[in-house]
């Protein structure tokens, strides 16, 4: 379950039992098929791109889809096929908020 203060949902490819997801591209490819859902919606040539809602990317050496909240808002179908592929495959999520920048000139 996600809870609705986060922004982003972490995808490892790491099984609850801690194995290491195969294929090494599923990543890639979650995030290749989701290409097409993206503000604005579908264009011509939008599926040579990956959807600023649903991005593949490694983390501590473990690969990771990183799925962003507003996909569940635009496209709910979307987001529970995303939600069910990582049930599906008893992969780790982590959620995550986005933190605000300071204010310039504070660290």
């Amino acid at each position: 379950m996600v809870t609705p203060s986060s922004k982003e949902v972490f995808i490892q490819g790491v099984t609850s039992s801690g194995k290491t997801f195969r294929p090494s591209d599923w990543a890639e490819r979650l995030a290749g098929v989701m290409s097409s859902f993206r503000p604005g919606g579908a264009r011509p040539g939008s599926h040579l791109s990956y959807s600023p809602w649903c991005i593949p990317t490694t983390m501590g050496g473990v690969k990771c889809v990183v799925v962003h909240r507003d996909l569940r808002d635009h496209e709910p179908m979307a987001w529970d096929f995303v939600m069910n592929f990582a049930r599906d495959n008893d992969l780790q999520l982590v959620e995550a908020c986005l933190l605000p920048d300071p204010p310039r000139g504070q660290k």
